[in-house]
């Protein structure tokens, strides 16, 4: 992430405010990282309007060495660098990769799966990607399901047992599996 200073300077990073306390944890574990190392960002502020003691934000970022190039002080990350699980937000909901087990529990023809979410203008879409044995299941039908159980429109791509994967994932994004 580049930003640039008051004075023409390239910035690298993000520099934290100096009201916010920030971890960089393990995830799941709440141990932190080492120096450099990737963590799941942990957030402290004690403002009267909004106070947060240890907030996980699901976020994974790294610090960065030394003082800004732009001449701010405080301590800086790297920016955004994945999610610390893999639960997505489409359209304002969160969608757990439980969700997806649960699906392939109640379609026993889908022997393996991928969600996958993009946004290719100003909306998200999400594609189940998914491998179908036999008996083979309507891709209508396993929609439906997807629907019913993440509250979310979606669209089924199936391709059949064996055949190329690169055929099938044509799509790119953030994906949960």
């Amino acid at each position: 992430m580049r930003a640039w200073g008051p004075d023409g300077n390239v910035c690298e990073g993000m520099v934290l405010d100096e009201g916010v306390i920030l971890e960089l944890v393990l995830p799941g574990t709440g141990d932190p990282v080492a120096p450099g190392e990737v963590g799941e960002v942990v957030v402290t502020t004690l403002t009267p309007e909004y106070p947060m003691i240890r907030f996980a934000t699901g976020d994974l970022s790294a610090m960065l060495p030394g003082p800004s190039p732009c001449g701010r002080t405080n301590h800086r990350i790297k920016g955004w660098l994945g999610r610390a699980d893999q639960t997505t937000k489409v359209r304002g909901m969160f969608v757990h990769p439980e969700q997806v087990a649960d699906i392939l529990r109640r379609h026993t023809s889908i022997i393996r799966a991928r969600l996958v979410v993009e946004r290719p203008g100003s909306t998200d879409e999400m594609t189940l990607l998914a491998e179908i044995g036999e008996p083979s299941e309507d891709p209508a039908r396993i929609a439906e399901t997807l629907q019913a159980v993440t509250k979310l429109r979606g669209t089924v791509q199936p391709r059949a047992e064996g055949q190329p994967a690169r055929r099938w994932e044509a799509h790119r994004g953030s994906s949960t599996n």
